[in-house]
């Protein structure tokens, strides 16, 4: 009796099961966790998924999502990824750089010509690679989720030209990328926590800085830059992955329609970081309160750009790798 007792609950405790042996009882428990609130695309995407693989599974898969980092922080995540005691996750593109050092491709700069191609490289051969990277690191790597192009912001001479940021003091993420980017242009590479940004702006410890277009407007950025540059030139994303003791427990036709769900989500989610995308661009531009001037590149600055900045990629072929580096260029 012991024995079968703790074979029942080994099941338990590896599967995540509410019960084990029969397969029509069998009821997979998923606690999906990440950071954000779930008034943004990504919390929304989240609770999608939630309902629709209930939906599909005949309640077979129940997901529990835990917002606004209430279970774990996307720091702690992979250990407890590891543990099964979260089965999912939703990382932002830099969480994964310190296990995968190819993920450092998301800040090369002007790499992406636009939104389509970017979700080319996402669902082709490119992105299929990213994500077997961390396959020998025991993550499964699903579905790739929108969080927006980074702008250049200054209080000093706007930032249209790469020359034009020469001298300024630059605010970046700690990245061997970011800092090879800013020296390229001549601009003066400050790291700093995201925290300390706005009183960095406004006291003058840095000039300028990159960021979404959701951190310019939410963490009201406007008030302490004097322009805004659209100029899509890196990429803010994130990855959604499940822990590798649950996927193996999820028998395969099981899987199949945990990855339809997904997949459903994941145009739900990029649709809805375009429309808010939108939505900001349009405050930023009309709202009293923004008096920052936006400025959009013409199709001849950004070729200054991507010729300028096209020059310093094989300073990141031994940190991503050349093969990543030239798919994502040759993918149409």
């Amino acid at each position: 009796m012991k024995k079968i007792l703790g074979l029942v609950l080994g099941c338990l405790v590896i599967l995540g099961l509410t019960g084990c042996g029969d397969g029509e009882k069998d009821v997979y428990k998923v606690k999906f966790a990440h950071v954000v609130s779930m008034n943004t695309p990504k919390g929304q995407a989240a609770e999608f998924f939630a309902k629709r693989v209930d939906e599909l599974s005949g309640g077979k898969i129940k997901v529990e999502v835990f917002p606004s980092a209430q279970l774990v922080d996307d720091d702690k995540v992979f250990q407890e990824l590891a543990r099964n005691n979260v089965q999912m996750a939703a990382p932002s593109f830099s969480k994964f750089t310190p296990i995968a050092k190819e993920f450092n491709v998301w800040d090369i700069p002007f790499i992406f010509r636009d939104t389509e191609h970017l979700h080319n490289v996402m669902d082709g051969e490119a992105g299929e690679i990213l994500k077997e990277s961390l396959s020998k690191k025991g993550i499964i790597a699903l579905d790739y989720w929108d969080a927006g192009f980074k702008q250049f912001s200054t209080n000093k001479k706007p930032i249209i030209l790469p020359e034009d940021a020469k001298g300024q003091k630059m605010r970046i993420m700690s990245s061997r990328v970011l800092e090879e980017q800013t020296k390229a242009i001549g601009a003066i590479p400050q790291v700093l926590p995201f925290g300390e940004v706005y009183s960095a702006l406004s006291t003058g410890v840095v000039d300028a800085a990159e960021n979404p277009l959701s951190n310019l407007y939410n963490s009201k950025f406007y008030e302490v830059q004097d322009s805004i540059t659209i100029s899509n030139h890196g990429y803010l994303g994130y990855l959604v992955v499940v822990s590798e003791g649950f996927w193996k427990g999820l028998p395969d036709d099981l899987k199949d329609i945990f990855k339809q769900a997904l997949h459903e989500a994941t145009l739900f989610e990029r649709e809805e970081s375009a429309k808010e995308e939108q939505i900001l661009l349009e405050k930023l531009q009309k709202d009293d309160a923004t008096k920052t001037q936006v400025i959009f590149l013409n199709d001849e600055q950004k070729a200054r750009w991507q010729e300028e900045m096209k020059a310093i990629y094989p300073k990141f072929y031994d940190i991503v790798g050349k093969e990543i580096i030239d798919k994502i260029i040759e993918t149409k």
